[in-house]
């Protein structure tokens, strides 16, 4: 049986024609031939020229997720274990590999998969129909990969309760991908020791993409007073705390993360100077103000304001403000690290946003660095849902 042809509207397809992986429901003319949902298809543009091929499914206003350019190409048991290999030996060259992101979706041309990997244990997130066909495969190829590197993997956790599987017509699920095991997974980062609730964590556990900026942040921790808000189980506080930092004061609006970040501060022997808190970071802020509390560093970490571009204008005020209340707790040349997470806040709004901020509260930034996500988080160009993390350190001067 033949592959079923889809074929674009005449003037569409711009996002895949420049180097992206969606079309989109709106974007199709025409579907020739029988199919599954999750079947792989064969894609033409409106005047028969072949596109590549992807797997389809029309409950998805995604209708399409592109796995090749080439019209020849077979979707099979070895073109996926070729994606998992080169995804590897990428990781291989661009972080440590003792825990990072083994597999980023359509950054590592295998669409709607996540595979995180934490010490000794896999969690999976599966997002699109297609690939979940696929899934309990390719975990088996991650594994015989690693194997061959000498890396044993004792355990597998799916992480598929995402809310975007509802939109791929799917039921959200978690549970063990094989046989059983404790959950709570100890693992080693930047010289900091954590435990990783895989099962119960934020999305697969642990926030694996601020490895790199959570160095950065170290070097400027030395003998000073910080304040990390939105600290969800520590990470930057606990960086910090292992750099030198005087006193490191952690804010989450979760008891749940507290918990936990306190537990780690344990862990490391930093219960002493690092100390967390339960509160709303938007209603301590102006309080810490009130009292004339002053910070040698202040780090925002917030989740996404925005997860649609419907919710921008909204987020740019909550981006504002925070950054605004932050800067006024920095001493006068002391630094800020602030970030977003969400894609829909682009590099531009983002910066424009902080500027803004710093122009209401009178204070003069200096750009220390700019960075991103961890490279084992790659920015696919021209795939613009794989840029989402902007990371700004700056120093913060009276506007003088």
């Amino acid at each position: 049986m033949g592959l079923a042809v889809v074929t674009l509207k005449k003037g569409e397809g711009r996002v895949l024609k420049s180097g992206g992986m969606w079309i989109f429901d709106n974007e199709i003319a025409s579907i020739m031939g029988s199919f599954v949902n999750g079947d792989v298809v064969l894609v033409k543009d409106f005047d028969g020229y072949p596109l590549g091929r992807g797997y389809i499914n029309t409950n998805s206003k995604i209708t399409i997720r592109l796995l090749s350019r080439d019209e020849h190409q077979k979707i099979d048991r070895d073109f996926f274990e070729q994606r998992v290999r080169d995804a590897w030996e990428y990781r291989k060259k661009v972080v440590d590999t003792g825990c990072c992101r083994v597999v980023f979706g359509e950054a590592d041309f295998l669409p709607g998969l996540v595979i995180d990997k934490f010490s000794d244990v896999l969690v999976v997130q599966s997002l699109a129909l297609g690939i979940d066909r696929w899934k309990e495969e390719i975990v088996d190829m991650v594994k015989n990969v690693l194997a061959e590197d000498g890396i044993m993997i004792r355990g597998v956790y799916e992480r598929s309760d995402a809310k975007v599987r509802a939109q791929e017509g799917m039921e959200l699920y978690k549970g063990f991908m094989g046989p059983e095991f404790p959950t709570m997974v100890e693992i080693l980062e930047n010289g900091v020791k954590y435990k990783v609730d895989v099962k119960d964590g934020q999305k697969t556990g642990f926030f694996l993409d601020q490895k790199y900026n959570r160095l950065a942040i170290q070097k400027l921790c030395k003998d000073v007073r910080v304040l990390d808000c939105f600290t969800h189980t520590g990470s930057f506080a606990l960086n910090a705390g292992i750099a030198g930092a005087k006193s490191v004061t952690g804010v989450d609006a979760s008891q749940l993360a507290v918990d936990q970040a306190e537990e780690n501060a344990r862990l490391n022997g930093l219960e002493d100077r690092v100390k967390f808190i339960c509160r709303d970071v938007f209603e301590l802020l102006p309080e810490l103000e009130e009292k004339g509390e002053k910070f040698d560093l202040v780090i925002l970490d917030p989740p996404a304001f925005t997860k649609s571009r419907n919710s921008v204008k909204n987020a740019v005020k909550g981006y504002r403000e925070i950054n605004l209340r932050a800067m006024k707790l920095v001493k006068d040349g002391g630094f800020l690290a602030t970030c977003s997470c969400s894609h829909f806040m682009t590099y531009e709004l983002f910066t424009q946003t902080i500027g803004q901020a710093a122009r209401n509260v009178h204070k003069r930034l200096r750009q220390v660095e700019y960075r991103t996500q961890a490279p084992d988080h790659p920015i696919l160009w021209a795939n613009d849902e794989s840029y989402y993390l902007k990371f700004y350190i700056f120093q913060v001067c009276s506007d003088r």
